[in-house]
């Protein structure tokens, strides 16, 4: 452990990392569990609610060591989402439509898109031929999600609103989505550009600024996950890259004008959010104490 009980001198916003010792076994015992393929995500037939119950952020940010990485793609997503922000989309989906269908363009194994329709709206999943399938092959909300074999270019259904979560690396996707006239266009994606390909981790520059006129940007926030973001507290963890994450939200002309909250409240956060507080705390508490000349 790199960083026992924290000192009295610690501010009071420090203070939740007083049971960061116990936590700790509990989180190694959860991941574990999860890359021993005994936790219920590994279940296809178990109930949602139950597979994503104590998930280990762990699962989210690093691939499960048995992936062959020649046939799949990540373990579950590429990414860890947050439940303010899902909510925050749904919120801008339902002022567009009294019921709106949401295409996740990339449906893949159906966890991102299952987790927006739990906030209540309903979900698409289209399959995208350029994409590897995950580890977890399925992995979706059957009670609000639909997953479909169809794709962009066979889709005959209108759509009130398309979620583009990490768009296949260097393919543009933008102009088959925009051909569906959907009312808000959501991208989830990094501008990373992976140092031995020289490719950019997600989609083209140009899927994310180069849209039809009628589209303009009404919302974007960012997401950063810090250098060994788990290593950095607990050091027998892998490290890890810094890597940032923007979402951007377009809406059609008529709906430029719906009301987006810009704060974002942690509301009922899922369990892997727990322990991405506990991490990030605990980092800043560090940095805290080294600027202090504490050697931590």
């Amino acid at each position: 452990m790199s960083m026992p009980n924290p000192p009295p001198e610690l501010p009071p916003e420090f203070e939740r990392l007083r049971q960061l010792a116990g936590f700790s076994e509990e989180m190694f015992n959860r991941i574990i569990a999860f890359q021993e393929r005994l936790h219920p995500a590994w279940t296809p037939g178990a109930p949602f609610a139950e597979r994503i119950r104590e998930l280990p952020l762990h699962a989210l940010v690093f691939s499960n060591p048995d992936r062959d990485p020649a046939k799949y793609a990540h373990t579950i997503a590429p990414f860890y989402p947050l439940r303010a922000e899902l909510r925050q989309i749904a919120q801008c989906a339902r002022q567009v439509a009294d019921d709106p269908l949401v295409c996740d363009v990339h449906g893949r194994n159906g966890f991102l898109g299952s987790l927006l329709a739990r906030e209540g709206v309903r979900v698409l999943g289209l399959a995208d031929p350029a994409d590897k399938p995950n580890q977890i092959a399925e992995f979706h909300d059957p009670s609000c999600y639909e997953a479909s074999t169809d794709t962009l270019e066979t889709l005959t259904r209108p759509i009130d609103v398309a979620f583009s979560a990490w768009m296949p690396a260097g393919i543009n996707r933008t102009p088959a989505i925009a051909a569906h006239a959907p009312k808000l266009i959501v991208f989830s994606h990094t501008d990373h550009v992976d140092a031995s390909s020289g490719l950019r981790q997600t989609g083209t520059a140009e899927a994310y600024t180069q849209l039809p006129a009628r589209y303009r940007q009404i919302a974007e926030w960012s997401i950063t996950r810090p250098k060994d973001l788990l290593h950095g507290v607990w050091p027998d963890l892998t490290p890890s890259i810094e890597e940032t994450r923007h979402v951007r939200i377009f809406a059609d002309e008529p709906y430029r004008g719906i009301h987006v909250e810009r704060e974002m409240e942690a509301v009922d956060p899922y369990d892997w959010e727990r322990e991405l507080d506990l991490a990030l705390t605990a980092l800043e508490a560090k940095e805290y104490l080294r600027t202090r000349g504490f050697t931590v």
